[in-house]
């Protein structure tokens, strides 16, 4: 009943991620969004100083944004996009340079037409004061925005959840993946006085002014703009620390009061976690601004040092495990899943969201070497086994690119399944968790390309992968082993596999290569071939 149940849910979407869009047809304002364009291309984000007010009962916020940048090359009276969705507002911007007028209102977005001759390496600023009643989230965190709602005591609680949707369906900004602000962000949160807010980063200063509490947080590390994330509620905070790799972690959680004692319990799976994420990527990516866990009234999401919960103090992806197999009960997903994210999509973040599998396929795998650190491999081996029965293969991976399309929930269940299959390829353990460890260090704090974390680990690993990042996120085919036995012959080819796929095979002390015409070996033995499960691919025995 539970694989029936989430192997629905995969195949709508809901399980993993927000919506993803099938047979759309894409707009001059799907590529403003997703492109980097002539508005966008010739400046690059500093540092985000913004401020944020929520109104609960009008169900509106107010703000500004201190928007800070370089010019990246020398170019004439350009203009500038700043990226607001309806219904939001801008009620004043204030650049730092002339302008031809105050600015253009198109769509989602604002075109600031400046009066000057700009060089390369200059620096600007553009503050922008917003309010309005943002889109409303009917299902946080699939389909984006602002949740207003009450705890179970009645108080207000209110987030907001946007990587689908983007940031900018509450803040103006550059919202485009693959500029982050390299200074990092500075956040006031300001609350009525008998609530708390929570942002990313360290709490670096909090007063009282006309009878509102205003916290003010810091991120100092570059941070992609769905993980900025306000979080107002009746909170209460508890601390700890990790000794990892670059020294002391700080552990810093922010629970509603009344989880106080379940979360104590619970988010002792996040030392354990961080043991294993350390060992198989490297260092977590974000020391200077401590590792954050903060009760969320949804299911969860991994802004960057501010990681949502929600997942109700249990095991397993609320109770149930997504493997069907058992494994997965034995932690508690939203911890392990969503501070995986740490490392793939925060520390590494794909440049376009067509390439969102760089985000969610190392990070689902993620689930599979947690267990075989917190377990032991058999148990993560069926875990990952059981995984592969949630994949849909409806459409490809990777989506359409420069119109923030997303590629099919596949890139879950699919994707993890193809890493692992090209951990059995490599067939060195060591050499793999060096590939991960490489990744975020040589990609550390940087936005990518699907070609060049595939170059990567290419040439990290000494095989050419290519053909098998193409049959894995650029098409639906799973790989077909036909193969029949007599004695110790064993004939065997490849069908529905892209032109010259190159996956060799290894199984008991033997190993193939197949191509798509009928090959033959002799076994050392007679016995039954017993075939690898770790593969994702299906085996077909034929007389």
């Amino acid at each position: 009943m539970k694989r029936i149940y989430y192997s629905l849910l995969l195949v709508s979407g809901l399980a993993f991620g927000q919506f993803f869009e099938k047979d759309k047809t894409f707009t001059k304002q799907d590529t403003l969004k997703g492109s980097n364009t002539e508005f966008r291309n010739f400046w690059d984000v500093k540092k985000y100083e913004l401020s944020v007010e929520p109104n609960f009962e009008q169900k509106c916020i107010k703000g500004n944004n201190k928007i800070s940048f370089e010019i990246l090359k020398d170019v004439t009276n350009p203009v500038f996009q700043i990226d607001l969705q309806h219904p939001m507002k801008a009620d004043k911007v204030t650049p730092s340079f002339p302008v031809l007028e105050n600015f253009k209102r198109d769509g989602d977005f604002i075109f600031i037409s400046s009066k000057k001759n700009f060089k390369k390496g200059e620096k600007y600023t553009i503050d922008i004061t917003y309010s309005g009643n943002p889109v409303i989230a009917k299902n946080a965190p699939w389909d984006g925005g602002w949740v207003f709602t009450k705890d179970e005591k009645g108080n207000p609680w209110m987030s907001v959840a946007d990587e689908g949707i983007g940031a900018s369906i509450w803040l103006p900004l550059k919202d485009i993946w693959d500029d982050e602000p390299d200074e990092g962000i500075m956040m006031k949160i300001i609350t009525p006085s008998d609530l708390v807010g929570i942002g990313n980063g360290r709490l670096t200063d909090k007063k009282t002014e006309n009878g509102k509490n205003i916290f003010t947080w810091e991120i100092k590390n570059p941070i992609n703009a769905y993980s900025i994330i306000p979080n107002i509620g009746k909170y209460v905070n508890f601390k700890d620390s990790y000794n990892g790799e670059k020294g002391k972690l700080d552990l810093d959680y922010w629970v509603i009061d009344y989880n106080l004692d379940k979360a104590k319990k619970q988010f002792q799976q996040v030392k354990p976690m961080l043991k294993a994420f350390e060992h198989w990527f490297g260092p977590y990516p974000f020391y200077e601004d401590s590792y954050k866990l903060v009760d969320a009234p949804y299911l969860g999401m991994e802004h960057q040092s501010n990681v949502a919960y929600g997942n109700q103090y249990v095991n397993g992806y609320l109770g149930n495990d997504l493997s069907g197999t058992g494994v997965g009960l034995n932690w508690d997903y939203i911890i392990i899943h969503e501070s995986g994210h740490e490392w793939f999509a925060n520390n590494i973040t794909a440049k376009d969201q067509a390439d969102m599998w760089i985000h969610e396929s190392f990070t689902m795998y993620s689930e599979v070497l947690f267990t075989e650190d917190y377990m032991n491999k058999k148990s993560a081996d069926r875990y990952a086994q059981g995984i592969q029965n949630n994949i849909a293969n409806d459409i490809p991976i990777i989506g359409k690119y420069g119109v923030r399309n997303e590629g099919s929930g596949d890139m879950y269940p699919k994707g993890a399944s193809m890493l692992h299959t090209i951990r059995q390829i490599i067939n060195n353990d060591e050499k793999f968790r060096q590939i991960l460890r490489g990744l975020n260090k040589d990609f550390y704090h940087q936005t990518v390309t699907t070609e060049q974390i595939e170059k990567y680990i290419s040439n990290k690993s000494g095989i050419d992968l290519s053909t098998v990042f193409n049959q894995y996120l650029r098409t639906t085919k799973v790989p077909v082993l036909e193969y029949s036995q007599n004695g110790t012959e064993l004939k065997y080819r490849f069908t529905n596999v892209v032109e010259n796929l190159n996956l060799p095979i290894k199984f008991n002390n033997e190993t193939i290569s197949p191509t798509e015409s009928w090959q033959k070996i002799t076994l050392k033995n007679g016995a039954p071939v017993e075939f690898n499960k770790n593969y994702y691919l299906r085996y077909n025995k034929v007389q």
